[in-house]
């Protein structure tokens, strides 16, 4: 197997690279189950934001939950709005962004409960995620956010991987993968 280092927020961690398509590889980054990383970039990310005017912290499912719930704890937060892949059994009335049909065809749609979006009506949101890749699931939490009402002042990631297809404006992120290209199968490159 092979491994990309990362450096950041003064640690250090050996990533898998996981082949995605028959010439392009990326480093697998994943925060579930690492305390100490979770606790090192939710200072930075702090430091990053406090500065920033927000009521609520939103995120994507899963893989930011212990970074946000990390982040409201310090700030004082009592509350943060995750954003699920699905409408699930417990929700009333949840409201749903769909992918738009040339978005990847990995991309899920994004719903939010009907309280949690009576809860974010006419709020400030700081909305953090793990890792920007493509910026597909930061547009449509976005648009979900429209559709809320509710007003975004903060838009934060640990990872920005390789280059947005549409730059971000104003993202604030800790460190940068790059995508890694590499020779198909049977190729004379090295």
């Amino acid at each position: 197997m092979e491994y990309y280092t990362l450096k950041l927020c003064g640690l250090t961690r050996k990533l898998p690279l996981a082949r995605i398509s028959k010439n392009t590889s990326l480093a697998s980054f994943s925060i579930l189950g690492d305390v100490e990383l979770v606790d090192r970039v939710a200072d930075r990310l702090i430091e990053k934001l406090q500065t920033l005017s927000f009521d609520y912290l939103v995120g994507p499912e899963v893989r930011v939950v212990p970074l946000i719930h990390e982040i409201a704890k310090r700030l004082n937060h009592k509350r943060f709005v995750i954003c699920r892949q699905q409408v699930r059994s417990y929700m009333v009335s949840p409201i749903i962004v769909k992918p738009l049909p040339f978005f990847p065809k990995h991309v899920q749609p994004l719903v939010i409960d009907g309280p949690d979006a009576l809860l974010l009506k006419n709020k400030k949101v700081a909305i953090i995620d793990d890792v920007i890749s493509t910026g597909v699931t930061l547009r449509m939490i976005k648009k979900l956010m429209e559709k809320v009402n509710a007003k975004i002042t903060a838009t934060a990631a640990i990872i920005q991987q390789g280059e947005p297809f549409n730059p971000l404006p104003d993202l604030i992120y800790l460190g940068h993968l790059p995508i890694f290209k590499t020779p198909p199968p049977n190729s004379n490159e090295h």
